[in-house]
């Protein structure tokens, strides 16, 4: 059954890829206007996302940042299916990097390196980084359930060097790397909400108390990495520019206990507020809080 779904829904993406970029986001417009208007996906979610981080802004105001990240939302589906068939090119032109030496130095300390993300404007085009790396790309991801899908993703990335591991998989494949001196980035997105479980750590996010990811910054400083954050502004429909900020550098083990992590999240929250609309509100961030 799950290669039937699989076998009817590729042919169909594969023809989207290969559509050009003023027709795919015409397309775009069309699939938002039938998310939003019609289906309604997560409309009620992303309300109440916006409310609580938010409170600040009028309805209307909040209103508007809703309607604008659907057209976002829409946007970034399209452009992940256009990863399929996009040229080289193409991708390095729409996913520019503004300070990639800050980067590149980092790779002089002959150390491997968490790079931290979020799940803001474009983070699956920033695969074309591997294109300018010297160190093993490695991005952490949540296995697809249907694993032909599951594979899909991974032929996509594999195209741009990128190795793709799993959340349960992350820990063995680190010690495995660093036990054979093999230098490498990996890329976590932690500002999704964890499992709740008593072993949370709680921090404040959009000025909510909720447990956060800490993951990356325990791996690094077990393994002593250095860590870097990606911002990632969306320049115009289409286009976007990341830039990088050094988070921890050195003797990462002596650094005091979730530092990084909240350092990070603050980093998150700055982009967040400075234009809203690009944040992926769908998501249950907030699903626990005190």
């Amino acid at each position: 059954m799950q290669f039937l779904v699989f076998a009817i829904i590729y042919p169909m993406l594969w023809l989207i890829s290969k559509l050009p970029f003023r027709l795919l986001y015409l397309l775009s417009d069309v699939v938002f206007f039938l998310v939003y208007y019609i289906i309604g996906y997560r409309k009620n979610t992303v309300r109440k996302n916006l409310a609580l981080a938010l409170p600040h802004l009028s309805e209307q105001e909040r209103l508007i940042i809703e309607k604008k990240s659907f057209q976002h939302l829409c946007d970034m589906f399209l452009e992940m299916i256009k990863t399929l068939s996009i040229t080289k090119e193409e991708i390095e032109k729409r996913f520019s990097f503004a300070n990639f030496d800050v980067y590149l130095d980092l790779e002089k300390k002959g150390k491997s390196i968490v790079l931290l993300a979020s799940h803001y404007a474009s983070y699956e085009w920033l695969i074309s980084m591997n294109h300018y790396i010297n160190f093993r790309g490695v991005g952490i991801y949540k296995k697809v359930a249907n694993p032909h899908f599951d594979k899909l993703v991974k032929d996509i990335r594999s195209k741009y060097k990128a190795h793709l591991v799993t959340t349960k998989e992350t820990k063995a494949t680190i010690q495995k790397d660093h036990k054979e001196g093999r230098l490498c980035v990996y890329g976590f997105a932690s500002d999704q909400t964890p499992r709740r479980s008593p072993k949370n750590y709680w921090s404040t996010f959009m000025g909510i108390e909720t447990p956060v990811h800490v993951g990356a910054e325990l791996l690094a400083k077990q393994f002593d990495m250095n860590v870097i954050f990606l911002k990632v502004k969306k320049v115009k429909r289409g286009f976007y520019e990341a830039t990088f900020e050094v988070l921890a550098e050195g003797n990462t083990k002596s650094i005091p206990d979730y530092q990084i992590t909240e350092t990070y999240l603050r980093k998150v929250e700055a982009q967040i507020l400075e234009t809203p609309e690009y944040y992926l509100w769908t998501h249950k961030r907030w699903k626990h809080r005190k």
